[in-house]
């Protein structure tokens, strides 16, 4: 597609956008788009070296220089991710600019981004939460099609207790848990390629015995071997992602605790909540590290910094701390 030379940075961005609906994004994420681009826009109109007005901005008018300018004031009173959002819009833009034949080239390199930013925790809210989710679901007595407790339990229970992925916890054996009693592990395929090994207590492998045991009762002996696929659906067939999820949402339903689910979080915060419920008893970031299967130290010591904000939060919140500064002030 040709472009007239005289067509606007605004008449662009529309263009941009326009291409990006085809995609069918979310309306939040197309607004977060627009305003990410048009801050940036209003920021290098606004500088006194910049001719035109912000309507009638041309493209030439958005080089490197004054797009460090732009970001550089955009960054002052913004988080990290927030830039680092903006940074990403604003690549997206030129890189389509670019293949369209707007510009030669992409001078976002020579802007500079931040690190992005290491995502926050998503950890189940309320403290009694994981035991009352386990209880729920070990002791459901309500009418279901085809309930299966022992297995359901054994998905939580390995999830909350060893921290395990969605894409773990379906890629295990049977034969991935072993070890003399005391001394037991669950051998975990980790993310890319790094094998990992999680010790095993004795409450949680007894939970794993019933499941299979209960398996047993299900399908016979030959379905318990060791190279078979540990996590079945009700016909025996491996369980799959689609199933798992269906089946961590039903658990969290039946607990009545969908409330306390962080939003996008699902089976990822009873992981999120092993590795949080380790940093407040003391855990290291490299322990946690080891345990969770981390690639970076920095993910660890995330936990570990966000429970000491909260545990701060929480002694700021104190009643009596607030009667003291009443008490300094008076």
């Amino acid at each position: 597609m040709q472009h007239k030379k005289d067509e606007t940075v605004s008449e662009l961005v529309e263009q941009f956008l326009a291409a990006l609906a085809i995609r069918k994004p979310s309306p939040h994420t197309l607004q977060a788009y627009r305003r990410d681009l048009t801050a940036i826009l209003r920021l290098v109109a606004e500088d006194p070296t910049t001719p035109l007005p912000l309507a009638d901005l041309p493209i030439t008018a958005l080089t490197a220089r004054s797009l460090r300018t732009a970001f550089a004031a955009f960054a002052g009173p913004r988080a990290v991710a927030s830039v680092y959002r903006a940074w990403s819009t604003w690549n997206s833009f030129f890189r389509f600019l670019v293949a369209d034949g707007v510009v030669a080239g992409n001078p976002m390199p020579a802007v500079g981004k931040p690190n992005p930013p290491l995502p926050s925790p998503k950890p189940l809210r309320g403290e009694d939460t994981p035991e009352r989710l386990l209880d729920a679901v070990a002791r459901d007595v309500r009418p279901q099609r085809d309930p299966w407790p022992e297995r359901d339990l054994a998905v939580l229970a390995l999830a909350l207790c060893a921290g395990l992925r969605l894409s773990e916890l379906l890629a295990l054996r049977v034969d991935s848990v072993a070890g003399r009693p005391g001394e037991r592990r669950v051998a975990v395929a980790g993310k890319g390629g790094r094998p990992r090994f999680v010790p095993v207590e004795p409450e949680l492998d007894a939970v794993l015995a019933g499941y299979l045991d209960s398996r047993r009762r299900r399908f016979g002996a030959r379905s318990v071997a060791g190279e078979s696929v540990l996590f079945v659906d009700r016909r025996g067939e491996p369980l799959r992602r689609g199933g798992l999820q269906y089946l961590v949402d039903s658990c969290y339903r039946r607990a009545g605790i969908t409330d306390r689910v962080p939003a996008g979080a699902r089976l990822h915060a009873l992981r999120h909540t092993f590795a949080t419920r380790l940093a407040e008893d003391g855990a290291s970031a490299a322990e946690i590290m080891r345990l969770l299967g981390h690639a970076s130290l920095g993910t660890s010591q995330n936990y570990i910094e966000v429970t000491a904000g909260q545990q701060r939060a929480a002694v700021r919140s104190n009643r009596t701390n607030r009667s003291l500064g009443r008490v300094l002030a008076g």
